[in-house]
């Protein structure tokens, strides 16, 4: 058996605390990493103060020594040299018994990442090689949120190289990762691919790391490990600020020794001082051979509360159906705005959508006017929800209260960046994009949340997606709706189509999708209106001919809303021959225009003896 497998077979053994907690404390402004180059000595210091403290195992300052974090730093070339300086500086900082673990970080975390895996292996096999390369004693896997990764990491890893590996995954919750998988289960799936010692660091700080391997068994084949954080983070002064709990790290570490745990160190916040009171607190245990397991026991859902009317998806698939887009006012005189949509319920027009601050700018809040919708009117709210404006604490809030209002019915969408808005300066959020937040309110109608707890009860979101096919290339758009299908969005709304062509176009080339479409259509108002549209609206274009056609009647109001009420009819009759959906933008408060042609469109598919799909 391997030397360094061994002795932690045998013994607890001490690895260090964290590099960068230390670095930023002292002023950095650029990656740890980055100082494996640039300040050496920095980084043998921190090694060397650890080894002090009692550090049996340290580990080399490479955790984000990889293409794409290093890129952020325009030092993406530097891979290897920075990885190689990591192993050098480890080496000449170490005892002769002191065990060298190279540093490999996970990609995906909670934010949404759309790495692809194999980019990811490809990566992550340059840094290992170069660390196996520099001669470490194991391989350190870590702060791995998302399970597929760690497992896949670790049999490409397995399959091409002779040396230790030691896996450990980051869960947001006690008992569950962010898929909803068991800790103590995935554990297990880890060890299945060969990882020879498998543990958790980070986000927890001890007392919840411990009440996580209360619920871990003993491996069969493997040994356990667990680097805390210091503590739940604080900020102090703008900083980022741990408790300053070194003692207690102590006591604590001597509890995961008795749930088994073979190597334990440090995370984010530790130093070197909670690594001493580590080794003071373990000096002379042994690992335990058994212990009691406590199941956990996750709290069972309760019966999801019945829906009593068809979603958006139902009526379309069985026969035509129309929603209206009518945006909310930018002021609070909403006198208007409910008054258009008591026409629209009177009108017998089957939803009603709400954008969420659609081109970046401020409205009154889409969930607000929802709610009172919900309350008075017997039309449906298709709520839009954009990803700009909310992390994923807020979104999942957000969702939460739709939910308690009774709202089910969502647009997911990414959203316009704020530059585009009247506040250029707003800071977008962007934590998922429209596939992150769907995947996230399809865990809610499984009744669990982003960390893996349960909701005790199911959600009930239709979800749909946007798509924009007034692009180029249509197939590579397409191909993005697949991804958006497999995510979970039941149906699709189409940005504004003006041609009879690019609606043949899209039942063609989505004749192979299950999931409906409504087709956007939007009235025209003006030729200054159609300008705008054309030249300034992120996915709209319009042909030089309608553009033409404005322009000549101009200055006639008149003529001006006869010709876009025309042409809006007969793109209604070509939406009727391939599809039960249609979709109305409300131009400028305008709902005439859009009462007309919900009538017409109405009109027209009555009159056929059945559906069309």
């Amino acid at each position: 058996m391997n030397r360094f497998l061994q002795t932690l077979k045998e013994n607890v053994l001490v690895a260090d605390g964290a590099i960068g907690t230390i670095l930023y404390s002292e002023g950095i402004d650029t990656c740890p990493e980055a100082y494996n180059l640039t300040h050496p000595h920095k980084i043998e210091r921190i090694h060397r103060s650890y080894i002090q403290a009692g550090a049996d195992v340290i580990q080399t300052n490479t955790y984000g020594a990889n293409f794409e974090k290093l890129q952020t730093f325009g030092l993406e070339h530097r891979v290897k040299d920075i990885t190689r300086a990591g192993v050098r500086i480890a080496k000449k900082a170490a005892d002769e018994d002191t065990f060298i673990l190279g540093t490999v970080g996970g990609f995906k975390g909670v934010q949404q990442n759309e790495l692809s895996l194999s980019t990811i292996l490809y990566h992550t096999d340059i840094q290992i090689e170069t660390l196996i390369d520099e001669g470490v004693d194991a391989l350190l896997f870590e702060t791995y949120y998302d399970l597929n990764e760690l497992l896949q990491v670790i049999r490409a890893t397995k399959k091409k190289y002779d040396i230790p590996v030691i896996a450990q995954l980051t869960a947001s919750n006690t008992n569950y990762l962010q898929d909803g998988t068991e800790i103590n289960e995935a554990l297990k799936q880890v060890e299945a691919e060969g990882a020879d010692v498998i543990g958790l660091n980070c986000h927890h700080g001890p007392h919840h790391m411990q009440q996580s391997f209360t619920h871990i068994e003993l491996p069969q084949h493997a040994l356990l490990s667990c680097y805390p954080n210091a503590s739940l983070l604080d900020f102090e002064n703008s900083s980022i600020k741990y408790s300053d709990n070194a003692t207690y790290f102590g006591k604590v570490a001597k509890s995961l020794v008795k749930e088994g745990v073979h190597l334990i160190g440090g995370c984010c916040g530790t130093t070197p001082e909670h690594i001493h009171y580590i080794k003071e607190a373990v000096e002379g245990l042994k690992p335990i051979n058994e212990k009691k397991v406590i199941p956990i026991r996750r709290k069972s859902n309760h019966p999801s509360i019945p829906v009593q009317k068809d979603n958006l998806t139902t009526k379309v698939k069985a026969g035509p159906t129309v929603i209206v887009e009518l945006d909310t006012p930018k002021h609070l005189d909403t006198t208007k705005f409910f008054a258009n949509v008591t026409k629209l319920d009177k009108a017998k027009v089957d939803a009603i959508t709400l954008a969420d601050n659609s081109l970046a700018t401020v409205r009154v809040s889409n969930i607000a006017a929802a709610s009172i919708i919900k309350q008075n009117y017997n039309i449906e709210p298709l709520v839009h929800i954009t990803c700009r404006d909310r992390n994923l604490i807020g979104l999942q809030s957000h969702l939460l209260g739709l939910s308690l209002l009774g709202i089910n019915e969502i647009l997911a969408i990414t959203g316009d960046p704020s530059k585009v808005g009247h506040l250029p300066g707003a800071t977008n959020v962007y934590d998922v994009n429209s596939k992150g937040l769907t995947e996230l309110a399809v865990r809610f109608n499984q009744g669990l949340n982003i960390d893996g707890g349960a909701l005790k009860t199911t959600t009930n979101f239709n979800i749909a997606g946007a798509f924009n096919p007034n692009v180029r290339k249509m197939e590579a758009a397409v191909r993005r709706l697949d991804k958006k299908v497999d995510s979970g969005m039941n149906y699709f709304i189409t940005q504004p189509v003006y041609t009879v062509e690019r609606i043949q176009e899209i039942a063609e080339k989505t004749a192979h999708l299950d999931a409906p479409f409504f087709i956007g259509i939007m009235p025209i108002t003006s030729y200054r209106n159609a300008q705008f549209l054309h030249n300034e609206v992120p996915g709209i274009t319009l042909p030089e001919e309608i553009l033409e056609q404005f322009e000549a009647v101009q200055h006639d109001k008149q003529k001006t809303k006869e010709l876009s009420l025309k042409i809006c009819r007969e793109l209604v009759d070509e939406v009727t021959k391939h599809f039960n959906g249609l979709y109305l933008i409300t131009p400028f408060e305008q709902v005439d225009y859009s009462l007309e042609l919900a009538t017409y469109f109405k009109s027209k598919t009555e009159s056929n003896q059945e559906a069309i799909i």
